[in-house]
């Protein structure tokens, strides 16, 4: 990471061991990290502020089992990151691996102050029901080119 901004790579070595750690006691702490007026996006939400990106974490806790972020890939360049990761969780007792990435700009207290996940919940989520997965499968299938 080394990109001549020491003090976000050390915000972003913090913010990737809280992640790592997260529980709903550990949310709480999320005003060392986050903005008041954070920006927070991903294929569920559009937030702002640092209260409703904490109902969406405290949400993940209560409708998962055991939910974890695994941190891959880290890139760190002047006010920004881009963190490749892969979060792993239980729905009724069955695990599910969800591979991804987050976009995130900091402000000059270091915290962030823009938030932006990608990942594909079509492939990730959904096409791994029973049911809608196989027309999702389907569906997807009618898209390759052959």
């Amino acid at each position: 990471m080394d990109n001549g901004n020491a003090a976000i790579d050390v915000r972003v070595r913090d913010l990737k061991i809280w992640y790592a750690d997260l529980t709903p006691e550990s949310l709480t702490a999320i005003d060392q990290f986050y903005t008041d007026d954070a920006f927070f996006k991903d294929p569920f939400n559009e937030v702002k502020g640092r209260t409703s990106i904490h109902t969406i974490f405290a949400h993940m806790f209560r409708t998962t089992e055991n939910p974890r972020f695994e941190f891959i890939e880290t890139i760190t360049q002047h006010d920004q990151a881009f963190l490749s990761w892969c979060f792993r969780f239980a729905l009724n007792g069955k695990q599910y691996e969800v591979m991804g990435a987050s976009h995130l700009k900091f402000d000059e207290s270091g915290r962030i102050c823009m938030h932006r996940d990608y990942w594909d919940p079509a492939e990730e989520l959904w096409q791994k029901i029973p049911v809608l997965g196989a027309l999702i499968r389907w569906l997807r299938n009618k898209f390759v080119a052959h």
